[in-house]
């Protein structure tokens, strides 16, 4: 019986050894004793592939849309009373104003009247844009001051304290804010700088704090007016992200 388990372990370990071995491509080490063989670990192991690895990258940071209206150097896009001021009317609300006439120079000071010309052209402005609207014998010309830096327009704005834009009639708007008191309003936004002057279109009638047709038809067109630049910003910011680099 000794024997016999003798025998069958020896068959046994020659059937591993066999088995090992082949699976090395080496049927000629299959006689070699168990003891012969190598260990587990001289018997080398499946080497993994490594996973691919890829740069770290940081997608561009969003462009500014008032990038694109700070500077002349950027601000590419057509500019012009049609393009600030474009269709016939404007609607705010439940208010319609009529769109009269437009003008444009690039003599800023001579579509001013008082100290804002001085200061437009102490701060080289390039180009007045005008253009007038009207609703129930009220109108207000709106004039945007283009400037080659922002720097210039916030100064321009900031220098302002008297003045106005010459208001703008013509087409089916009278004259008005010409010998009559009326009001005005400034702003600045990117390298425009925009200003208002509202007032009555029949008779000599000043403006007071009480007439608050006015004071909302001029701010009415100072915010459409700031709406029409910042758009014009969006519009070239949105065009420079979709261009082929």
């Amino acid at each position: 019986m000794i024997g016999g388990g003798a025998l069958a372990t020896v068959a046994v370990g020659s059937a591993v050894a066999f088995a090992i071995v082949s699976a090395n491509g080496n049927s000629s080490a299959s006689n070699k004793p168990a003891d012969q063989l190598p260990t587990t670990a001289d018997i080398p192991s499946d080497t993994a592939t490594a996973d691919p690895t890829f740069a770290e990258t940081t997608p561009p940071p969003p462009l500014d849309p008032k990038d694109f209206i700070s500077s002349a150097k950027k601000d590419k896009a057509p500019l012009g009373a049609d393009t600030l001021f474009p269709g016939t009317k404007l609607t705010v609300g439940d208010r319609v104003y009529k769109k009269g006439a437009t003008a444009s120079t690039k003599s800023c000071a001579s579509a001013t009247q008082g100290a804002l010309g001085g200061v437009l052209t102490g701060n080289d402005c390039t180009r007045l844009i005008r253009a007038t609207y009207a609703k129930d014998g009220v109108a207000v010309t709106v004039g945007v001051a283009v400037f080659d830096t922002e720097a210039q327009a916030t100064k321009a704005k900031n220098q302002y304290t008297k003045g106005t834009v010459t208001s703008l009639s013509g087409s089916g708007v009278p004259a008005f804010c010409r010998t009559t008191i009326c009001r005005s309003t400034t702003n600045s936004y990117g390298r425009y700088a925009y200003f208002t002057t509202a007032g009555f279109t029949s008779g000599a009638r000043d403006v007071t704090t009480k007439d608050r047709a006015v004071f909302t038809t001029g701010d009415d067109l100072a915010e459409f007016t700031f709406r029409q630049i910042t758009r014009r910003g969006e519009a070239q910011a949105s065009a420079a992200a979709e261009a082929p680099q």
